[in-house]
C-alpha cells in the first residue's frame, strides 16, 4: 500500500502556514511603521540576539545614523525612538528564523520516518529551500532603501524598491498558500480514507460529479479567481512600497471622477527612455496615481468575480451539480471578499493608519486561502487515499460477515 500522510503532517504544515500569515502581518506592521531599514547588517545566526547593553544599542543606533533614510528623514529621532522601529525588524527577522526552524525540522523528522511519500518530500522540499530564499530576497529588498543613491537624487525618499517588495511578499503568500493548500490536503485524504463522504457528497460518485460541465466550470471559473486574487494582492504590494494609499483618500471617486486624467496616469516624467518607449509600463509599476487606480480595478473585479461565483450557486441545478462542501466554500470567499472590500475602503478613507492597513494585508492571505479551499472541495482525492478507502472498506465488510 502507498504511503498516506497522517493528520500530524497536515496539522504541522497548517501550523505552519499560520507562521506564515504571522510574518506577512508583523512584516506589513514592519513597513507601516517605516521600521525596515533599522538594521543595517544581515546576520542569519547571530542577528538572532538583539542589543542588550547601553553600549550595544548606541553602536547599533550609530550604524543608522549613517543611512540615507536618517540622514533625509529621521535626524531628529532618538534612540528610545530607533529602540521601537528596531523592535519590529527583529522580531520580522526572527520569526522567519523560526519558521525556518519549525518547518525543516519536522519535514526532515517525517521523511525519515516515512510518514510523507517521495513525491510529498519532493514538494516540501523545495518550500524549504524557498524560506531559504526568502530570506536572502528580504536583504535585497533592504539594501535597496539603503543605497546611498538617495541622498544623490533630488527629492528621493529613502524606501525599499516595490518591485523587490512585490517579490519578497509574492514568494511570503506561494510560501503560504503551499503550505496551507497541501496541509488541506493531507487532512482531507486521511479523512476520505477512513471513510468520510468526499467533500459532503453522499453519491459517492466522485468521476461522475467532477465531469459534470457545470462543476468543470466552476472549477476553471475558481482556477481564473484565485489568479486574480494574487495578482490584485501584488498590486497592493506596489501600492505600499510607494505609499500611493496616501493619494486620493476618498471612494469610489478619484479627484471627483472614477479615474484621473490620462495625463496623471501616464505622466511622461515617469518615462526614462529618451523615445519615451518605456512610458506605459514605468507608469503602470512606478507612478503612485497609477498604482492606485490599478489597485481600486483590480480589486473591484475581483469583488464581482466572487460576487458572480457565488450568485452561480443559487441556481438550483448548480447546486444540485456541486459537493455540498464547495458550495460552502465559495460562500465563505464571498464573506471573505465582503470583508475585504470593506477593509481596503477604509484603509484608504482613513489614511492607512496601521490596524486597519494590517488588518487588509491579512485579508488578502484569508481571501486566497477561502479560494484554495474552494479548489480543493473541487479536488479528487489521492491514489492513496483512495486505495487505503477501498482497503479500510474491504476489512470492514470482511469483519462484518465474520461470526
Amino acid at each position: 500500500m502507498p504511503i498516506l500522510a497522517p493528520p500530524a503532517v497536515g496539522g504541522w504544515l497548517m501550523g505552519s502556514a499560520t507562521l506564515v500569515l504571522a510574518i506577512i502581518v508583523v512584516g506589513g506592521v514592519t513597513r507601516l511603521t517605516e521600521s525596515g531599514l533599522s538594521i543595517t547588517e544581515w546576520k542569519p545566526i547571530t542577528g538572532v540576539v538583539p542589543p542588550i547593553t547601553q553600549e550595544e544599542w548606541e553602536a547599533e543606533f550609530a550604524k543608522y545614523k549613517e543611512t540615507p533614510e536618517f540622514k533625509l528623514l529621521n535626524h531628529s529621532i532618538t534612540l528610545e525612538d530607533f529602540k521601537f522601529i528596531f523592535f519590529w525588524e527583529w522580531s520580522h527577522r526572527v520569526l522567519g528564523r523560526l519558521i525556518g526552524v519549525a518547518f525543516v525540522g519536522p519535514l526532515a523528522y517525517f521523511a525519515l520516518r516515512k510518514k510523507i511519500d517521495g513525491r510529498m518530500t519532493r514538494r516540501l522540499f523545495g518550500l524549504g529551500l524557498l524560506i531559504g530564499a526568502q530570506g536572502a530576497l528580504g536583504w535585497y529588498m533592504v539594501k535597496s532603501g539603503l543605497d546611498n543613491k538617495h541622498l544623490e537624487i533630488p527629492g528621493s525618499v529613502p524606501r525599499v524598491s516595490q518591485y523587490r517588495l512585490a517579490a519578497h511578499l509574492g514568494t511570503a503568500f506561494l510560501l503560504y498558500l503551499g503550505m496551507f493548500g497541501t496541509g488541506l490536503s493531507v487532512i482531507k485524504d486521511w479523512k476520505y480514507a477512513k471513510g468520510a463522504p468526499w467533500s459532503g457528497s453522499t453519491t459517492g460518485d466522485i468521476n461522475k460529479i467532477l465531469q459534470n460541465p457545470v462543476v468543470k466550470r466552476i472549477k476553471v471559473a475558481s482556477w481564473a479567481l484565485m489568479g486574480l486574487v494574487f495578482v490584485t494582492a501584488m498590486s497592493g504590494a506596489f501600492v505600499a512600497g510607494l505609499d500611493a494609499g496616501l493619494l486620493y483618500n476618498e471612494f469610489p471617486l478619484m479627484g471627483g471622477r472614477l479615474a484621473p486624467p490620462s495625463d496623471e496616469l501616464f505622466d511622461p516624467a515617469y518615462a526614462k527612455n529618451a523615445d519615451k518607449s518605456d512610458l506605459w509600463w514605468r507608469n503602470i509599476f512606478e507612478n503612485p496615481t497609477t498604482v492606485q487606480f490599478d489597485h481600486r480595478v483590480l480589486a473591484i473585479t475581483t469583488y464581482f468575480g466572487t460576487t458572480a461565483l457565488w450568485l452561480r450557486t443559487l441556481n438550483p441545478a448548480v447546486r444540485a451539480a456541486l459537493p455540498p462542501l464547495a458550495t460552502t466554500a465559495i460562500r465563505a470567499a464571498f464573506t471573505m471578499a465582503n470583508i475585504q472590500v470593506l477593509l481596503g475602503i477604509s484603509t484608504l478613507l482613513y489614511l492607512v493608519p496601521v490596524p486597519l492597513a494590517a488588518a487588509h494585508q491579512a485579508g488578502s492571505v484569508m481571501l486566497l486561502s477561502a479560494m484554495t479551499h474552494v479548489l480543493i472541495s473541487l479536488r479528487r482525492p489521492g491514489g492513496a487515499a483512495r486505495l487505503w478507502r477501498r482497503l479500510n472498506a474491504t476489512q470492514a465488510t470482511v469483519k462484518k460477515t465474520q461470526p
